[in-house]
């Protein structure tokens, strides 16, 4: 039997909500659901090797004050079931049989670096799901030096130092940032996700490199079919996803806002999460 919670509840924090699972398409997701009721839930496409406990708290519990927030293990990731697809369009499926589960008819995404990517798959495909979209981190595909050849599945054998080094500037405010950062993410004591397996991260890498190599005709031609309103945030000192990869979104797509972080890497968001939260309410609500 599993336990389905289809309503979102201001009782729980990202600290507190429990792990809930879903039967859909054959395969057991893992999500968390919490925040306020809303007709347009807000759906959390988490970053490479990570899983729901990865969100920042600052972040998660922020947006949780006005959105019905759900952050979601794809297939195979952390406590989810089933098999990591190697491909983005593998892994937009498994988030599209998720969604139908649960029964949502409409949903704004957030998605960060590997889960930005998975949203403009989201959004190509499923227009009439995918009301907005928030993008972090993240470039097109066939972007420029996305195709990682230096990263591997154990980048993340020492967390601590992978994300200082990674989501942060080497200024004292961005470690500063850091440091209070990681502390946040150990905010959740209960009840947290499980690891993302060695199987799994393989295949994440091969789904990034995929997306990130440059087809030999009409490079961004499918970012014009993408018509919801977007919003494209990024550091600009980002050394994951190069900043220049940002204007490229903002630059194909039809109806996109670009927001660029002073002194910021890949973690911009949480370094500037007041910022973040204030952008995200005003994209959200439909203002410019």
């Amino acid at each position: 039997m599993f336990s389905v919670k289809l309503k979102p509840s201001m009782s729980y924090t990202h600290e507190t909500v429990p792990t809930e699972f879903i039967a859909a398409g054959g395969v057991r997701y893992a999500y968390r659901r919490f925040g306020k009721a809303a007709k347009t839930p807000l759906l959390l496409l988490g970053y490479f090797n990570s899983n729901m406990d990865a969100w920042d708290p600052a972040v998660t519990n922020g947006l949780a004050k006005e959105h019905d927030l759900i952050l979601f293990d794809n297939a195979g990731v952390g406590a989810s079931e089933g098999r990591t697809p190697s491909t983005i369009v593998g892994m937009a499926e498994h988030c599209w049989a998720f969604c139908r589960g649960l029964g949502l008819q409409e949903v704004n995404i957030v998605g960060f670096s590997l889960g930005g990517m998975i949203a403009q798959q989201m959004g190509l495909e499923h227009p009439a799901l995918v009301k907005r979209i928030i993008l972090l981190g993240t470039g097109p595909r066939g972007g420029e030096g996305m195709t990682f050849t230096e990263l591997s599945a154990e980048e993340q054998a020492d967390p601590v130092a992978f994300l200082l080094g990674a989501f942060f500037t080497t200024s004292e405010a961005s470690r500063n940032a850091g440091r209070q950062y990681l502390k946040r993410l150990e905010s959740r004591k209960e009840n947290r996700d499980r690891p993302v397996s060695r199987v799994s991260a393989v295949a994440q890498l091969a789904a990034i490199r995929e997306w990130g190599t440059i087809p030999k005709t009409e490079r961004f031609a499918y970012l014009k079919q993408i018509t919801q309103p977007v919003l494209v945030v990024h550091g600009n000192k980002d050394i994951v996803v190069t900043p220049i990869n940002a204007l490229l979104l903002a630059e194909n797509l039809l109806n996109a806002t670009l927001i660029v972080y002073s002194d910021a890497s890949h973690g911009a968001q949480s370094q500037h999460s007041q910022l973040f939260l204030g952008h995200t309410r005003l994209f959200l609500s439909g203002g410019s």
